[in-house]
C-alpha cells in the first residue's frame, strides 16, 4: 500500500475508533485488507450521517450533503478528491465491485432526515430503513466475501432483512431520544393498527394500547432477525466471522428491547456495554443459535 493510501486508511480507522461503535470489535475479525475496506465503508456512512445531524441551518446541511454526493461521484469516476474517506471508499468500491447504487442510496437515506422524520405507512418507513441500513449491508457483503457459486438472488434477501432488523432495533431503542428531537420513526399506520396516537407519544401519554404497539414492532423485527441469520449460509469464512459477531451484538440488544416492552416509549433502552462486545465474540465461537 502506498503512503497516501495508508494515511487514508488510518484516517478511516480513526473515525471508527472514535465513534465507540459496537461494530469496531467485529471488524477486527477480518483480514487487514478487508478490515480496511470495512473501515472505509463505516467512515463513509458516519460522515454522511454527521453532515445531516451536525450543526448548521437546514440550507447549509442540504448544500453540504449535496457536495458530499458530488464528491463521491467524482471519486467513483476516478477523479481526484480532497476527502480521504471518499478516496478510500472509491478504492474499496472498485476493489470489491460494490454497486455504486448502494452508496448513493445511503446518501439519499440520510438526506431524507433533513426534511422527513415521520412516516404515514410502514412500507414507506421500511424503504427509508433500506436506504440507511440495508444498503450498508449490501455494500459490506462483497467486502466480507461470499462462498463460490452464490448468486445475488440467494444472499441479497437475508442481507436486506439483516439491515431492517438492525435498524428497527435502533429505532425501538431510540424512541425517547428521537421524540425529544421531534422525530418519530414508527409509522402512523402502526399507531392506528394498535389503537394508539402519535401525539400521545410526543406528549408522553403512554396508555395501555402502547403495549400492543411495542409488541407489533418487536415481532416485526424478530421476523427479520429470523430471516437475516440465513445470510451466514452464503458467506465466506471471513464473512461468517464478522457477520456472526455483528448479529450477536444486535441480537443481544434486541433481546434487551424485547424485555423492555412498552418501556421503550418512556426510557431509552441501554444494553450492557460489556455484554454487547462479549456476546459478539461468543457468537463467533458457537455460531448463530
Amino acid at each position: 500500500m502506498i503512503a497516501s493510501q495508508h494515511e487514508d486508511a488510518a484516517f478511516c480507522q480513526s473515525i471508527l475508533r472514535k465513534s465507540g461503535s459496537n461494530f469496531a470489535l467485529p471488524l477486527r475479525l477480518l483480514s487487514p485488507e478487508k478490515r480496511r475496506g470495512s473501515n472505509a465503508l463505516y467512515a463513509f456512512c458516519r460522515l454522511a450521517d454527521d453532515i445531516v445531524d451536525g450543526e448548521g441551518t437546514l440550507s447549509d446541511k442540504s448544500q453540504a450533503i449535496d457536495e458530499f454526493e458530488r464528491m463521491l461521484r467524482n471519486a467513483l469516476d476516478g477523479q481526484v478528491v480532497d476527502d480521504p474517506v471518499l478516496r478510500s471508499i472509491a478504492r474499496t468500491a472498485g476493489r470489491y465491485s460494490i454497486p455504486h447504487e448502494h452508496l448513493f442510496a445511503i446518501i439519499k437515506g440520510v438526506r431524507s432526515d433533513l426534511t422527513q422524520s415521520r412516516y404515514e405507512t410502514t412500507d414507506a418507513l421500511i424503504e427509508y430503513c433500506r436506504k440507511v441500513a440495508s444498503a450498508v449491508g449490501l455494500a459490506a457483503v462483497p467486502i466480507w466475501g461470499l462462498r463460490r457459486g452464490i448468486s445475488a438472488e440467494e444472499w441479497v434477501p437475508p442481507a436486506d432483512a439483516c439491515g431492517l432488523a438492525f435498524q428497527w432495533t435502533n429505532i425501538l431503542r431510540d424512541i425517547v431520544e428521537d421524540r425529544e428531537r421531534g422525530r418519530v420513526y414508527i409509522s402512523e399506520e402502526s399507531f392506528r393498527d394498535a389503537g394508539c396516537d402519535r401525539d400521545d407519544l410526543l406528549a408522553g401519554r403512554i396508555g395501555p394500547n402502547f403495549n400492543l404497539l411495542a409488541s407489533n414492532e418487536i415481532s416485526r423485527a424478530g421476523r427479520w432477525f429470523a430471516e437475516a441469520k440465513h445470510l451466514d449460509e452464503f458467506l465466506s469464512s471471513d464473512g461468517q466471522r464478522v457477520f456472526r459477531a455483528m448479529y450477536g451484538v444486535y441480537r443481544e440488544l434486541f433481546r434487551t428491547v424485547e424485555r423492555a416492552g412498552s418501556a421503550v416509549f418512556t426510557q431509552r433502552v441501554r444494553g450492557s456495554k460489556w455484554r454487547l462486545p462479549m456476546m459478539g465474540v461468543y457468537s463467533v465461537v458457537v455460531g448463530i443459535l
